[in-house]
């Protein structure tokens, strides 16, 4: 146990690093082939410099917001990670939990191991529901409904995955491989995270996707279900598919995976309400600009006709500042709070989302900025 508490997201990432089997804690750190994208993105925040002003009246800084409608303690939501139920016991319990404490949005994948029923049974505030297009609409329409029988309104629609990325750390660690040796590594992994097994591989079942047992049989077999997921993946969904997608909510819908200014003015023809400026988190095609870098012309694109949400490299509460100067109405977090939930729980959790709160209140402080609705281009230098 390291003999310091930790005060960074950097600082959770190592200890989450020490308790999670390595299979588990590279498909969460990892990204796509070199991971050009995944370094880009975090170091391209720290080149957008704030500008300080002093001798300005900031008294009663106020960091709420309101995202898809919901209000918020900050302008931020928790990211919806795959596999989140296996980094702490019932992990996207947890996390929703820790989210609704902090009072900022919980999204839950479609992948998650947690079901929809049990996490918003945790919560009294809403959670947002992440989507993938699947071949089968039936099995979408399926979740849809039952997403919005829940209680959720939001839906983050996910349009970056025709097809998954090639991740290296997930082929290392024989995530990508049939049994035999690729078995062997990863019971090597389990066996050297002795506290993991017992917490969460014990005490933590059911391990299966929650949301897709009933119409998935292979749903509880990991390496199956894997198998079955890859291909059913839908590389010919198009902005028509949209349309259907709306019909199919009658709520909030954002399309997360928008890193193009002409795909944000699609997007605001196509009548979402929102996107999230992402590039999977590196994890998709890795190459392609940074989220802070393509933010601005995406911003500037659709005009404040839709939300623009952003994700990708935020480690702080400054880059959550960065980003609304640089045009987003609220940033997105996946591997900051999937790094404290490992390390620790639901309260570590807690307490990197109000660390984060009180870093973005010292940055409007420092800025001259009261509000989070006045935060701009103006406060970057």
């Amino acid at each position: 146990m390291p003999l310091h508490l930790p005060a960074t997201a950097a600082d959770l990432r190592l200890r989450a690093q020490a308790k999670l089997p390595r299979f588990l804690f590279d498909y969460v750190d990892g990204g796509a082939t070199d991971e050009q994208t995944l370094r880009a993105n975090e170091t391209a925040w720290s080149g957008v410099t704030l500008r300080q002003r002093v001798l300005r009246d900031v008294d009663g800084v106020d960091t709420s917001a309101t995202l898809a409608g919901q209000p918020c303690r900050m302008p931020l939501a928790l990211a919806p990670v795959g596999l989140g139920g296996l980094l702490a016991r019932r992990g996207e319990v947890q996390a929703a939990r820790a989210a609704e404490a902090a009072g900022v949005p919980f999204t839950l994948s479609t992948v998650g191991i947690c079901s929809l029923g049990e996490v918003q049974a945790a919560v009294q505030q809403p959670i947002w529901f992440q989507l993938y297009m699947l071949r089968d609409r039936g099995i979408v329409q399926a979740l849809l409904q039952r997403a919005w029988a829940a209680g959720c309104r939001t839906l983050v629609f996910t349009v970056d995955l025709p097809t998954s990325g090639m991740r290296h750390r997930d082929t290392r660690n024989g995530l990508s491989a049939p049994a035999g040796r690729a078995a062997l590594i990863k019971a090597a992994h389990l066996l050297s995270r002795p506290g993991w097994i017992w917490d969460v591989g014990v005490q933590g079942k059911p391990h299966g996707f929650g949301n897709l047992h009933d119409q998935v049989p292979l749903a509880q077999d990991m390496d199956a279900f894997k198998a079955w997921i890859d291909t059913q993946f839908d590389p010919t969904v198009t902005w028509s598919d949209i349309d259907w997608v709306r019909s199919q909510w009658p709520g909030t819908v954002l399309l997360k995976g928008i890193l193009d200014e002409e795909d944000a003015r699609m997007a605001v023809r196509s009548g979402v309400q929102g996107l999230v400026v992402s590039n999977h988190g590196g994890r998709q095609l890795d190459g392609v600009a940074a989220t802070a870098c393509k933010l601005p012309g995406i911003a500037r694109a659709v005009d404040g006709a839709l939300t623009v949400l952003v994700d990708g490299g935020v480690r702080s509460g400054v880059d959550v500042f960065r980003a609304l100067a640089l045009g987003a109405q609220g940033v997105l977090i996946g591997r900051p709070w999937a790094w404290a939930l490992a390390a620790g729980g639901q309260a570590a959790l807690t307490d990197l989302l109000r660390s984060w709160q009180r870093e973005l209140q010292l940055a409007m402080t420092l800025a001259g900025v009261t509000r989070v609705a006045d935060i701009g281009p103006a406060h970057l230098d």
